[in-house]
């Protein structure tokens, strides 16, 4: 019998009552690397960079949860990564189904690995139903809560971009709510919203030593969010991705700053700044009404 509480959110393309398959170990492959598979969610992982994170990351053996913003999107998913163990849904805008979210991928038991991948690039201005813009919200708050609600997993991988380096170091009305519809810039909100996720990244760096956690930028790639004027690869784009996923190597490292093609990099001082961490921490558990659980 099915889990009625989860049906709604999730869809199990490899799930039985609840139960995982067990992985069969094809010719050629090692038992070593049955050994190394890791358990990751992918936020965002419908299209674009996602999608391609995720099959990349199954192609090399391991199982992956993918997400999608809503039932139709679902399906779209499950076609783009018919491998995927199970989809999730929820809308990263609005914070009851960020907890939904949450609470559905914990019912999947701990994760070894959690790439926050879903974002929100330039557009008009929208407000989510907390009066934010939907920008910020699903580039801040969404991360900031489900990284707060969900199992701690081994890895954390939080998707920043090069723009971090121009965000609004001020720290000056960062969500942007102050400056309403009329004072709407979608580009440096980008930029501020960027700036703040590395920040985060590298604060959970320094509070959950256990946990390695790092931001990514995957660079300018021709997605549904890049354009298709956009001039970098995809597959260098996830290079990040898979390395920091796999946590081995040059991968095992925290509080890091990786371009394509998985080469580490230097963040702006901003972000490795523990008042400024305190900050943003302060404002998020504020504005969203979660702590941060401590080590």
């Amino acid at each position: 019998m099915t889990n009625p509480g989860i049906d709604k959110y999730l869809y199990r393309p490899s799930f039985l009552c609840g139960i995982r398959q067990q992985t069969r170990i094809t010719k050629g492959e090692s038992e070593s690397n049955i050994t190394n598979m890791a358990r990751i969610f992918i936020t965002g992982s419908s299209d674009g960079l996602g999608a391609v994170a995720a099959r990349t990351l199954l192609k090399k053996g391991h199982q992956v949860v993918i997400h999608a913003r809503n039932a139709q999107r679902a399906e779209e998913a499950k076609s783009a990564v018919p491998d995927a163990e199970a989809v999730l849904i929820g809308d990263l805008s609005k914070i009851d189904e960020v907890k939904k979210l949450a609470a559905d991928a914990n019912k999947l038991g701990t994760f070894d690995v959690i790439i926050h991948n879903a974002g929100f690039y330039r557009g008009p201005y929208r407000k989510t139903d907390l009066g934010l813009p939907t920008l910020y919200a699903v580039n801040v708050f969404a991360p900031y809560l489900l990284t707060a609600l969900i199992n701690r997993p081994k890895r954390l991988i939080y998707i920043s971009s090069g723009l971090h380096k121009s965000g609004d170091s001020s720290f000056t009305d960062p969500t942007w709510r102050g400056r309403g519809e009329q004072g709407w810039n979608d580009d440096q909100a980008y930029r501020d919203s960027k700036l703040h996720i590395t920040t985060f990244a590298n604060a959970i760096a320094r509070l959950w030593p256990d946990v390695r956690s790092n931001s990514v930028d995957p660079g300018w790639v021709p997605t549904k969010m890049g354009g298709q004027s956009a001039t970098g690869k995809a597959e260098d784009g996830v290079a990040s991705y898979v390395l920091l996923a796999e946590g081995t190597g040059a991968g095992d490292v925290t509080g890091k700053y990786f371009k394509p093609p998985g080469q580490e990099d230097d963040s702006v001082p901003f972000t490795s700044d523990e008042k400024r961490q305190a900050e943003l921490l302060k404002l998020l558990e504020q504005e969203t009404g979660v702590t941060l659980p401590v080590a």
